[in-house]
């Protein structure tokens, strides 16, 4: 059964990178990957920062995001990694990659190689968005405490009506009892606040599917969770 809600949309922005998306580790993976001879551990994660981003621009552009790419899809082959390194230079693969579930990690992906190469790689598009959901009866909202990404995208699906998108790349789905692809489609969501009848929440994802909240202040929608295994 579907229930209504109503959405305020409290902040929306544009971003290029997301916060604290590389670690000191991952610097140091990625200065592994290039031979790095130098003493890494020594380092602090400013120090990592600086020395991957010297030694990724010391590359050739393709070289640089097959060595990116090999950190972030550790289970892929080599040629697959290649040709997704050659596909970058011309694609915007955080929104066209055809498996949705890896574009929060060439977003990432795209971020870095932009920095290292002063612009070479396309800029990333994302969005930021706290929204505050609200219904008629506190029972409504269970649908976020059993499957809070899927019930999220639901909700700015229907918000958008039936000609995005979203809804017709994924009408089963959204309209169905499983939604695997909603990792995908919202990267990063936290829900900020409960106050019984309506709850906050922060969202990070492509503004591939979200720009069309950007002039929005509120909304209608409805939503429904993921079947119960």
């Amino acid at each position: 059964m579907q229930a209504k809600f109503t959405v305020q949309i409290d902040s929306f922005k544009k971003i290029s990178k997301i916060s604290n998306a590389w670690s000191g580790e991952d610097y140091k993976a990625l200065l592994t990957l290039m031979d790095f001879d130098d003493d890494v551990d020594a380092m602090d994660a400013a120090e990592r920062r600086e020395m991957c981003l010297m030694s990724l621009s010391d590359l050739k552009p393709e070289d640089a995001a097959v060595v990116v790419l090999t950190h972030l899809f550790p289970k892929l082959s080599r040629g697959k990694v290649e040709q997704m390194s050659r596909d970058m230079l011309n694609e915007s693969s955080w929104e066209e990659y055809p498996d949705c579930l890896y574009h929060e990690r060439f977003f990432n992906a795209y971020g870095l190689l932009r920095e290292a190469f002063n612009g070479k790689f396309a800029k990333p598009t994302g969005a930021e968005m706290t929204l505050a959901v609200s219904a008629a009866h506190a029972e409504d909202m269970a649908i976020f405490d059993i499957s809070m990404h899927s019930a999220i995208v639901r909700l700015l699906a229907s918000g958008q009506g039936d000609d995005a998108l979203i809804n017709r790349l994924y009408e089963d789905q959204i309209k169905g009892k499983h939604f695997p692809e909603s990792k995908g489609i919202v990267w990063q969501l936290k829900q900020i606040a409960d106050n019984g009848v309506a709850r906050q929440f922060s969202l990070v994802s492509s503004s591939f599917w979200l720009e069309n909240f950007e002039q929005m202040d509120a909304f209608e929608a409805v939503s429904h969770a993921d079947a119960e295994e």
